[in-house]
């Protein structure tokens, strides 16, 4: 499993812990697997045993099933298992501090788009986000897309949008719970009526650049940095488009990609890839912690990661290397278009965590 390298202060999760017995009992399997997760955590036993007596347990039986299970030979082995993971932490955490020695590292440039050799060097090799200012200069799109545009042209199509985001703390995660069929006529309204919200928004699974219909909006991006294969712009574009309010949450992707703003801001904030065992990155690319408001009790490691901030303009295209973790926030009523055509190796595995019910 993926675990913290610095968890000390961590208390035990009550919210992982299995239901109280109805009267004093053996201790079964679900308690076990908890306290071995919580050790490995470095909580101490005496804590564990306080939770597990507020669930209905003999505190004194409690903490000698704590020590018994610290010599038991299959929890000796994660304890060796830990020990790689945590020579892998120090490498990276290592290697983030090297980052960090270069001059101006929490300031993402903005800058015209270099040449295809400097790019690939400092950008793509170098895996830094960088904001290029001149991308999309020529692009029919900026002259022509906004609501009215959209309305107008495709207001008669139905499209795939998320719903009801707000009553689902995890709206990016549940996804696929939350898709709902619209027209897009109807969306424009409510977009332009309902104010700041995150709670409604088209994002990039909508998979509208697929369909036939919405083809003259593929003819309205113009020329592409020289890095990027034009006769796969199709298959890997997407359209976003969403009131001011919308976030979506600190994640990574598994690809690089461009992603340009045609209308309204929108405020992106990068943690380098070596900084996850910071991110308490149990479930899938997502991290629990909002950027905006981290809850430093509940993830306490996160205290010393640093942030880089940047407000991408309409016109403007943010290049979003390898692995780093992005949480955006649109700040004004937001078209985009983000595409990761790029003609070199982008196909890359993760060994994701799935592990669904930790905080």
């Amino acid at each position: 499993m993926t675990l913290p390298s610095t968890v000390t202060r961590a208390a035990p999760l009550p919210q992982a812990a299995p239901q109280a017995p109805a009267a004093a009992a053996s201790i079964d399997d679900g308690w076990i697997q908890w306290m071995a997760e919580n050790r490995l955590r470095n909580c101490t036993p005496e804590s564990m045993a306080q939770t597990m007596a507020a669930a209905g347990h003999d505190p004194a039986l409690a903490l000698a099933a704590i020590r018994e299970l610290e010599r038991d030979p299959v929890f000796l082995a994660a304890r060796r298992h830990q020990q790689l993971l945590r020579k892998l932490e120090s490498v990276v955490g290592n290697l983030q501090k090297i980052w960090e020695l270069a001059p101006g590292y929490t300031h993402v440039e903005k800058r015209r788009m270099p040449t295809r050799d400097e790019f690939l060097e400092r950008y793509v090799v170098g895996c830094r986000p960088v904001v290029l200012t001149d991308v999309a200069r020529d692009w029919p799109a900026l002259q022509r897309w906004s609501p009215a545009d959209l309305k107008a042209r495709f207001g008669m199509h139905q499209v795939e949008i998320q719903a009801e985001r707000n009553a689902d703390p995890r709206y990016e995660e549940n996804k696929l719970a939350l898709k709902r069929q619209v027209r897009l006529s109807d969306f424009v309204d409510q977009v332009l009526a309902g104010g700041s919200t995150n709670d409604y928004y088209l994002t990039a699974n909508n998979e509208v650049l697929r369909r036939p219909e919405f083809a003259p909006l593929l003819a309205d991006i113009g020329p592409l940095p020289s890095v990027c294969d034009r006769g796969q712009l199709a298959a890997r574009s997407s359209f976003w488009f969403g009131p001011g309010g919308t976030v979506t949450p600190l994640h990574h992707d598994t690809i690089m990609l461009f992603h340009t703003q045609i209308v309204g801001r929108k405020r992106w904030r990068f943690i380098s890839p070596l900084e996850w065992p910071k991110l308490y990155n149990y479930n899938n690319v997502f991290s629990p912690i909002d950027i905006d408001r981290p809850d430093l009790q509940r993830f306490p490691d996160f205290a010393g990661v640093k942030v880089l901030e940047v407000v991408a303009e309409p016109g403007e295209t943010v290049f979003l290397p390898l692995g780093w973790w992005h949480q955006v926030a649109s700040l004004d009523v937001s078209l985009s278009f983000s595409y990761s055509n790029l003609a070199l190796p982008n196909h890359y595995l993760y060994t994701n965590p799935e592990i669904t019910n930790w905080t």
